[in-house]
């Protein structure tokens, strides 16, 4: 149980663990960039400048420029706050209905079990990308809409890991004392099963967290997500991608930042799955 994990016990296993200890070091920088890369980018993400466009990197741009003649470095920065905002709306919107989903059907079981459960089928049966994008197209192309588009295709691994959990906590005895005592089947399943539903959530929402940029940076990718001039890493790295041959930095900056990034976020993940996980530890 979370709840039961010290917070010293904690950092001291994130501490022993390397490859965690990088995860948390990455996770730490794209905040610390999120937080304050606003005030420190050197110029404006929005003010072209054609005459210096797609410039080398140099002392003046250390990223280089991109074919507006846009500082790369000023334009990663705030791209940085643009997925971490994105990225935490998603998880927690995504992992609130999931968890509820899947917490009602593994409890209930029966016929409201198989009714949800297949509906998270029907959302499983396509892949996450095409899903998000078809969701995006119908609502059209904005930030808040990809945040529905992202959400509306990540609830599923909520649900199905929520489920699995509830169908083991709804057999324990605590759960049975409590349901003979006459306590009423929602609060047993607010108060006894969902608490122990949480860790599993956590560190699935952990790992979540650098797919769910992946998606963003996706649908940026292919136009369906945010929209050119907004100085998010899928649509640098789209707008880039023409002049690799001769401007490589125009992609590759944005693209090594999505990539540290899901990095971090999978590296992290895989330990407090490790700390939470007592069947890991």
């Amino acid at each position: 149980m979370l709840g039961s994990i010290r917070w010293r016990d904690f950092s001291r296993h994130i501490l022993k663990n390397r490859l965690s200890l990088t995860g948390l070091v990455l996770i730490f920088a794209l905040l610390v960039f999120a937080a304050i890369g606003p005030y420190v980018a050197p110029y404006d993400p929005y003010t072209t400048d054609p005459i210096n466009k797609l410039e080398d990197p140099s002392k003046a741009h250390i990223f280089g420029t991109d074919n507006l003649g846009r500082d790369i470095l000023t334009r990663v920065l705030y791209g940085a706050r643009i997925s971490v905002t994105i990225a935490v709306i998603v998880l927690v919107v995504s992992g609130t209905i999931g968890t509820l989903i899947g917490i009602i059907a593994g409890y209930f079981g029966g016929g409201i079990d198989n009714i949800l459960m297949r509906i998270t089928d029907v959302f499983l049966a396509f892949p996450r990308l095409i899903l998000a994008m078809a969701v995006a197209a119908a609502l059209g192309r904005s930030l808040n809409n990809v945040v529905l588009a992202v959400a509306f295709t990540t609830w599923t691994i909520f649900a199905r890991l929520a489920r699995g959990q509830a169908l083991a906590v709804k057999e324990e005895d605590y759960v049975e004392a409590a349901r003979a005592s006459g306590a009423s089947s929602w609060r047993i399943l607010f108060v006894h099963v969902l608490p122990l539903c949480i860790s599993p959530v956590i560190i699935q929402g952990t790992i979540a967290m650098g797919g769910i940029i992946l998606i963003v940076a996706g649908l940026g990718f292919v136009g369906f997500g945010a929209q050119p001039p907004t100085p998010e890493w899928g649509v640098m790295v789209s707008d880039g991608r023409n002049y690799l041959p001769t401007a490589w930095w125009a992609c590759v900056f944005p693209g090594l930042a999505i990539m540290f990034t899901v990095l971090g976020f999978n590296l992290l993940g895989d330990g407090v799955r490790d700390i939470l996980d007592p069947r890991m530890r």
